[in-house]
């Protein structure tokens, strides 16, 4: 915390225009939520696959054009005891003006066009410790780096640095409801700056199209399988997007070029290294009366071994109700290679601005593939929402 503020503090210092007296007042924000979240398996044993309770604060501080942010959360889990207890979530110092953006911190930074699918979006890693069984913002794991980013009207460069590595968050732990067995994960890669990770994008906001470049030169945060170990190798992605409003259609295109990216294998002398190529193809469709249809499908080639294929897809139907105080939405992952399943339904109900009830069912069905493990894990939740 000190540092965030002595960062804030030195950010100040940046020359800037001299403005009204008003605009250098300091300013302080709080905000956050009280969320409770309950999921009870619908197959045998019929057991809690959740029970938490947690308190998010979100404080901010500003001063002109320079300031920082905290996110913390207060948090019991009576079924992940060691996931209770006060837990930081962002924590940087910021100044921008009409041009520079600069952040330096704890923070979370998100790329690409795709919804809910990763493909130049990796530089925040993954908790699974409750897999996808919980909103997707709070999976994403913030990166101690830095952030520097340059906006004109119809372009913007971006750039950062991590100095600290982050990874997935793998439960192995047997007593977890999501746990995915006994891995042995080796050692993460050491504090030195020849470890960093660093990149850039550069994208365009133009009438009718806007597109992106990036590069990142990176480590696979999901350790690779080798000789039953989990392994951490460095590689590069080569990444570009696009997103086109077509009437009532937006369609949504990325593709990603990871290179010497690590792969898995049962038996090896050492970790197995190729390119693959990544490539998805989304679309939107606001078809009105506060209905949304949206459909991704996306496809690996890794060029190794007998060539690997495999394929990803994503379905979400939502509508409003009751003057969008009832929302309805289900949501699907389905892998395509294998014929598994996983299905969020959910009913969202606004009692008032600040308190929602959300009711819904997690379906899990699949006899291989990344959705096996987790085949007898269908679930009911319940949660409750205050907003302040």
């Amino acid at each position: 915390m000190r540092s965030v503020i002595v960062i804030a503090l030195l950010l100040c210092t940046i020359p800037r225009p001299v403005v009204a007296q008003d605009e250098d007042a300091v300013r302080f924000g709080i905000k956050g939520f009280v969320d409770t979240y309950h999921a009870l398996r619908t197959e045998r044993p019929n057991d809690w696959m959740s029970s938490k309770t947690r308190v998010r604060g979100e404080f901010s501080v500003e001063k002109g054009h320079c300031g920082a942010f905290v996110s913390a959360n207060l948090a019991y889990n009576a079924i992940l005891k060691e996931r209770s207890g006060f837990q930081l979530r962002e924590a940087y110092a910021y100044y921008s003006n009409n041009h520079w953006d600069v952040r330096a911190g704890r923070q979370i930074i998100t790329w690409g066009v795709a919804d809910a699918l990763r493909l130049t979006d990796i530089i925040s890693p993954m908790d699974y410790t409750e897999f996808l069984a919980q909103d997707y913002d709070d999976i994403r794991i913030p990166v101690n780096g830095l952030r520097l980013r340059y906006s004109r009207e119809k372009w913007s460069l971006e750039a950062v640095a991590i100095p600290v590595n982050s990874f997935y968050d793998l439960p192995t732990d047997g007593k977890n409801p999501w746990s995915i067995g006994s891995v042995s994960i080796g050692a993460e890669p050491a504090f030195k700056i020849c470890n960093m990770e660093y990149g850039g994008r550069l994208s365009f906001f133009l009438s009718g199209i806007d597109f992106s470049f990036s590069a990142l030169h990176t480590w696979n945060k999901q350790p690779v399988i080798c000789n039953g170990v989990g392994e951490y190798r460095r590689m590069t992605m080569l990444g570009a997007d696009m997103s086109v409003p077509i009437g009532k259609f937006v369609v949504r295109g990325e593709v990603a070029e990871y290179l010497d990216e690590a792969q898995s294998a049962s038996v090896c002398q050492e970790v197995p290294r190729s390119a693959s190529t990544n490539a998805l193809l989304g679309i939107d469709w606001y078809v009105g009366n506060d209905w949304t249809l949206s459909a991704q499908y996306m496809h690996k080639y890794v060029a190794w071994g007998e060539h690997r294929n495999s394929g990803l897809a994503t379905l979400r139907i939502a509508k409003d109700l009751l003057h969008n105080t009832l929302s309805l939405q289900t949501f699907a992952y389905i892998d395509v290679t294998n014929g598994g399943l996983f299905n969020r339904f959910s009913i969202d109900y606004a009692l008032n601005d600040q308190l929602h009830a959300i009711v819904g069912h997690d379906l899990f069905h699949a006899d291989a593939g990344m959705f096996s493990v987790y085949k007898k894990n269908s679930e009911l939740f319940l949660k409750l929402k205050y907003s302040f």
